[in-house]
């Protein structure tokens, strides 16, 4: 999916609505007054409110892909270094724009509909299977215990950082999310790394 400049700036601008005033602000009158833009102008690059949404989580699914892809490209780490990589990636994405967590992490959003649900697991399913490919790879490479499966740890390890980056959100983002972050994950990576 290519986007314009101008649909960068609305998705950015509705990204920045909804981490500062929460979903039920987003509004095209809302939305359009924060750009200096008329309605009908608007309406112009995206037919709705949920296209909106939906364009925003696509355009953080192509970032996503295009920094994991480039993580993952190293043959040169182990994978519990690349693991590292990924995620301190992700956290500081996180750090520097917080205005993503609160879209991400709001599914009320998406509860309702199938289109904004479809793209948020997307976003999931793609993370969840890099994981997974990185621990059986650890574990091909026997740099990871088989205690437990790749599905298995990788859930866990999804699991904990979401806590980590949801906790962070709800202190109002003043914890340090990428210390509390690579904590957690060097915690887990502790257990299923080989000694």
């Amino acid at each position: 999916m290519n986007f314009s400049d101008r649909q960068i700036q609305i998705i950015e601008a509705a990204t920045k609505r909804i981490d500062k005033n929460g979903i039920q602000e987003l509004t095209i009158k809302n939305l359009a007054n924060d750009l200096a833009l008329s309605e009908a102008a608007l309406y112009r690059h995206f037919k709705s409110k949920n296209e909106i949404l939906l364009g925003m989580l696509s355009y953080f699914v192509i970032e996503m892909k295009e920094k994991i892809n480039k993580i993952i490209a190293n043959e040169t780490k182990k994978p519990c270094d690349i693991l590292r990589d990924l995620f301190n990636n992700q956290l500081n994405t996180f750090t520097q724009n917080p205005a993503i967590v609160s879209v991400v992490f709001s599914e009320g959003i998406f509860q309702f509909n199938n289109e904004l649900s479809n793209k948020l697991s997307e976003m999931m399913d793609l993370m969840h299977e890099k994981i997974n490919a990185l621990i059986k790879k650890g574990q091909d490479e026997e740099c990871f215990n088989k205690i437990l499966s790749p599905a298995v740890a990788t859930t866990m390890i999804m699991g904990s950082m979401r806590m980590v980056v949801l906790k962070w959100k709800l202190s109002g983002n003043k914890s340090n999310l990428v210390k509390d972050g690579q904590a957690m994950l060097n915690g887990i990576l502790k257990m299923i790394e080989k000694r």
